[in-house]
């Protein structure tokens, strides 16, 4: 991938505006570039916790665990990023993985139009995220779950900080609203999940 427009200027995401929770050490298994259903270029990145984190290697065994056919990474382990905003400057999300991960590594990312080559960089590297607990609607539903909120910088990793609670947004509490006065008659809305994560092995 080269440099995105705008990417000096991106700001990073969580800065930790909110008493957050939840830091976890994790290792960058697989990164790939690829596109949303829209067509905005976007990058796919498989994470497990690393071994010194308080629940090491929590994605691999949840894999190793998996008795279905056609087994995939989980879905907590992965990070679709979308690389560049609506006016076609590097997103916030997209830096801050960037940046998070340069940190975590004293490095610099190799800016390359190779995309495999380009990925091949993250390949087994540290990182660390912030998860906290997110809302959201599936099949007329509402659920609660622990979700990758944004990445941090290795070092900064703080178990005892977890990031503020994402209620429903207002799109999620209509559908809920429309599922619920749909129910007599048999039928439910449902939320879109990603359908392109990539199957380990990520050797």
């Amino acid at each position: 991938m080269l440099k995105p427009n705008g990417y000096e200027k991106a700001q990073v995401q969580g800065e930790w505006e909110f008493p957050v929770v939840g830091g976890h050490h994790m290792v960058i298994k697989h990164v790939v570039e690829s596109e949303t259903k829209t067509g905005k270029s976007m990058v796919i990145i498989h994470f497990d916790f690393a071994k010194n984190d308080r629940q090491p290697e929590l994605f691999a065994n949840e894999y190793k665990a998996d008795i279905r056919p056609e087994k995939k990474w989980p879905r907590r382990g992965t990070q679709y990023v979308v690389v560049e905003d609506n006016e076609g400057n590097t997103s916030r999300a997209y830096k801050t993985f960037c940046t998070c991960f340069e940190k975590s590594n004293n490095t610099k990312i190799s800016w390359d139009s190779n995309s495999e080559k380009w990925c091949a960089q993250f390949k087994n590297k540290l990182i660390g995220g912030a998860f906290g607990i997110v809302h959201s609607v599936y099949d007329g539903k509402e659920y609660a779950a622990s979700e990758l909120r944004w990445f941090v910088t290795d070092s900064e990793v703080d178990p005892e900080k977890v990031p503020k609670e994402r209620e429903l947004s207002e799109s999620d509490k209509q559908q809920l609203y429309n599922a619920s006065h749909k129910q007599d008659q048999g039928t439910n809305d449902w939320m879109n999940v990603p359908d392109n994560e990539e199957a380990l092995p990520f050797n």
